[in-house]
């Protein structure tokens, strides 16, 4: 743990990297925006471009910068490339979700680690917030599912402000999975996400979305 006037740096250093970044860039373009979120789609059919291994260590290096509670970082990624591990992860799905994943590049696991909070020395130093975890094992897995699948999301984003396609799957038996991969562990899976570059001859139209009214309020 840093001394008192280290802290006081590292908050002023911490300040100023926010001011630096804020004068450099604004916001994103509509074009950027529209590449992560508003015209992007989910894939489900893939080219047989790879994805390297450097591209997944960059998606992870964006995906942890994201918040989380307490800086918790309960999610766990299991990045499957090999048929083998494919024919693994098989054995969970819906039929109709096979193909997706066998044929993408790779399929990430994004699992969440029920004792994340044993990390908190390393990831929340300057006060020790065990205690609000330890013996209450319902409140650490509700804290590692929804931060974990905070990371979900940002991995996704990430993953496409990479420039690759991604095409989340919950058609799975989590049970499966959890058997096949995390046995003897303390993670548990939340998602499949497959990785690549997309087919874009197996899309269909756009599904509706609300409007601002249908599920907003401004109180």
């Amino acid at each position: 743990m840093a001394d008192g006037a280290s802290q006081e740096d590292l908050r002023a250093a911490a300040q100023a990297d926010v001011r630096d970044m804020r004068a450099t860039l604004q916001k994103l373009s509509q074009a950027e925006i529209d590449l992560i979120l508003t015209k992007a789609r989910s894939h489900y059919a893939w080219t047989d471009r790879p994805v390297p291994d450097d591209l997944l260590h960059r998606i992870f290096d964006i995906t942890k910068m994201g918040p989380t509670s307490m800086n918790t970082c309960p999610a766990r990624f299991i990045f499957v490339r090999s048929d083998e591990g494919k024919a693994r992860i098989a054995k969970s799905l819906k039929p109709a979700n096979v193909p997706k994943v066998m044929g993408a590049p790779v399929t990430a696991i994004i699992a969440y680690d029920l004792d994340f909070w044993t990390e908190l020395p390393r990831l929340f130093p300057h006060e020790d917030r065990r205690p609000h975890f330890e013996g209450k094992p319902q409140h650490a897995e509700m804290t590692a599912f929804r931060n974990g699948t905070l990371q979900g999301a940002y991995f996704m984003i990430a993953a496409r402000a990479l420039g690759l396609d991604v095409g989340a799957i919950s058609g799975f038996d989590n049970a499966a999975v959890d058997a096949e991969f995390f046995e003897g562990t303390t993670l548990k899976s939340n998602f499949l996400c497959n990785l690549g570059y997309a087919d874009e001859t197996a899309l269909f139209q756009r599904l509706p979305r609300f409007d601002f009214d249908d599920v907003c309020e401004i109180l």
